[in-house]
C-alpha cells in the first residue's frame, strides 16, 4: 500500500513538473503585445496606412502583436499617454510630437532610445537619420525619439492663378518682398470690392507657434535654446516676423483679417479661395489627390536666410514596459524606419522620408521623378531648425499662441504681444533655468 502511495505521489509530482514545463513553453510562445498610440482621429487614409503597416509587421514578426490606438491630435495623444502612464497602464510605444520631448522626459514617462538600442549597429542606425530631424530628438547626450512622421512647412501655389496674374507659374516667391508683390497681384476682388481669391493664407489657429517659425527662421532667429530652458520670443527679429505676418493683412491687404484655421487652409486652396498657402508637407498627398489645377510646392521665402522648422512625430518607448516589451517596441521601430518602409510611408502620406537611404530606394526615386515637389521638404532640411520646444512645453507654447492670436486679431501690437509672451515664458521656465 505504502509503495502504491509513493508511486502515485511521484506520478503526481511528475505530472505537475511536466505541466510547469508545458506552461513555460507556452508562455515563451505567447506573443508580446504592444499598445501603440498614434495621433490621428479615427478613420481616414492615414489610419488605413498605419493599419496596413501593422498588419505587414505582424506577418514578419508573428511573436509580436501591435494594437494601434488612435488618440486624436498630437495634444490629445500626449495627454492620453501621460494620463495612462500615471494610472499605471501606459502604452509601450507611441508616436507623439517631437516637440513634446522635454515634457515626456520631465514626466519620467519614456526611456532613452539609446538605452535599448545600444550596439554599434544601433548607433549606426540612429546616425542614419537626417540631422535636422534629430534636433528635437537628442537631448542631454541621449536620443529620446526616433523620427517617423516628420515634416517641414512648405508653400503651395496655384499655377493657374499665377499665370492669370501675369506671374511665372513655375517659380515661387523667393523672399519676403517677392511674396508681397505676388500676393498683391493674386488677390482678386469682384465689382463690389469683395475678395474672391486671397493672395495668401497662413493659418494662425491650430499650430500658430509653428507657422510663426516659418517667418522667424528666415528672419534669422531661433525662438528657444537647445536645452529648452530659455526663449527669445521678443527678440527684434521675432517682433519683425510677427509684424510682417500682421502686415500681410493690415498693410498689404493680401490675407483675410482675423484668425485663419489650420484645418480649413488646404480646403481653401483646393477651392481656389487662396492662391498661396503655408502648410505642412504632410498635406502633399491630400492636395495631389484633390487639386483640380496644377500646383507648385516651394521652400519658405527668405528674409536673411532660408529655412523652416521641422515638425511632426517621433517614436517613443515608455518606461513602464517590461524588457521584452521594450525590445519588441524597438523591433517595430527599426522595421518601420527601414529605407523601403520609410520611403513608402512618405509616398503614401506626403511626410518626409526620414533617412537619406530612403530617398535612394527605387520606389522613392521613381516617385520623385513623377512628383518632383516631394523633394522640396527634403531639400529644405539642410537649412531647417528644431521645432519650438521647451520644458513645460504646453504652457509655454500656449503663451506664444495667445500672443500670435492677439497680434493677428489686432488686440495687441506684435511687440506688446511678444513682450507679454516672453514674460510668461520666463515665469514658467524659471524652475528649469537654474
Amino acid at each position: 500500500m505504502r509503495r502504491t502511495m509513493l508511486k502515485t505521489f511521484a506520478a503526481g509530482l511528475a505530472a505537475v513538473a511536466m505541466s510547469g514545463l508545458t506552461g513555460s513553453a507556452f508562455a515563451q510562445q505567447k506573443p508580446v503585445e504592444l499598445q501603440f498610440y498614434y495621433p490621428v482621429a479615427i478613420g481616414g487614409p492615414v489610419t488605413e496606412i498605419i493599419n496596413d503597416l501593422v498588419a505587414d509587421f505582424e506577418k514578419d514578426h508573428p511573436n509580436i502583436k501591435v494594437k494601434p490606438v488612435y488618440a486624436g491630435s498630437y495634444q490629445d495623444s500626449v495627454v492620453k499617454a501621460l494620463t495612462a502612464a500615471k494610472a499605471g497602464t501606459p502604452p509601450q510605444l507611441a508616436v507623439l510630437a517631437a516637440a513634446d520631448v522635454f515634457t515626456l522626459i520631465d514626466e519620467d514617462a519614456v526611456v532613452p532610445i539609446d538605452s535599448i538600442a545600444n550596439t554599434p549597429a544601433d548607433k549606426q542606425w540612429l546616425d542614419g537619420f537626417y540631422p535636422a530631424l534629430m534636433l528635437n530628438s537628442r537631448i542631454n547626450g541621449h536620443t529620446w525619439g526616433v523620427p517617423f512622421q516628420r515634416s517641414t512647412i512648405v508653400m503651395y501655389w496655384n499655377k493657374d492663378a499665377f499665370r492669370e496674374a501675369g506671374l511665372d507659374p513655375e517659380h515661387a516667391p523667393a523672399n519676403w518682398d517677392e511674396l508681397v508683390s505676388a500676393a498683391q497681384k493674386l488677390t482678386r476682388r469682384d465689382a463690389s470690392g469683395n475678395v474672391t481669391q486671397w493672395g495668401i493664407k497662413v493659418p494662425s489657429v491650430g499650430f500658430a507657434y509653428w507657422l510663426f517659425q516659418a517667418f522667424t527662421t528666415p528672419a534669422g532667429i531661433e525662438l528657444m535654446n537647445p536645452a529648452g530652458t530659455k526663449t527669445f520670443l521678443n527678440a527684434p527679429q521675432a517682433v519683425q516676423s510677427l509684424q510682417y505676418w500682421v502686415d500681410l493683412t493690415t498693410r498689404y491687404k493680401v490675407m483675410p483679417t482675423g484668425a485663419i484655421e489650420w484645418g480649413t487652409t488646404p480646403k481653401d486652396f483646393l477651392e481656389k479661395k487662396a492662391a498661396i498657402i503655408y502648410t505642412t508637407t504632410g498635406n502633399l498627398t491630400n492636395i495631389r489627390t484633390n487639386a483640380s489645377f496644377p500646383f507648385g510646392v516651394g521652400k519658405m521665402p527668405a528674409k536673411v536666410r532660408g529655412g523652416s522648422p521641422t515638425g511632426g512625430g517621433n517614436f517613443y518607448v515608455f518606461k513602464k514596459s517590461t524588457p521584452e516589451e521594450k525590445q519588441a517596441a524597438m523591433t517595430f521601430i527599426k522595421w518601420a524606419t527601414t529605407p523601403e518602409r520609410a520611403a513608402q510611408f512618405g509616398i503614401d502620406t506626403g511626410y518626409v522620408a526620414v533617412t537619406p537611404a530612403a530617398w535612394e530606394t527605387p520606389a522613392m526615386k521613381q516617385y520623385v521623378q513623377k512628383v518632383p515637389a516631394a523633394a522640396v521638404a527634403r531639400d529644405q532640411l539642410s537649412v531647417s531648425v528644431a521645432e519650438f520646444s521647451t520644458h513645460d512645453n504646453q504652457r509655454v507654447t500656449k503663451s506664444l499662441n495667445d500672443a500670435i492670436q492677439a497680434a493677428v486679431t489686432g488686440t495687441k501690437s506684435p511687440k506688446q504681444a511678444l513682450d507679454d509672451a516672453q514674460r510668461e515664458a520666463d515665469r514658467i521656465l524659471r524652475p528649469y533655468a537654474r
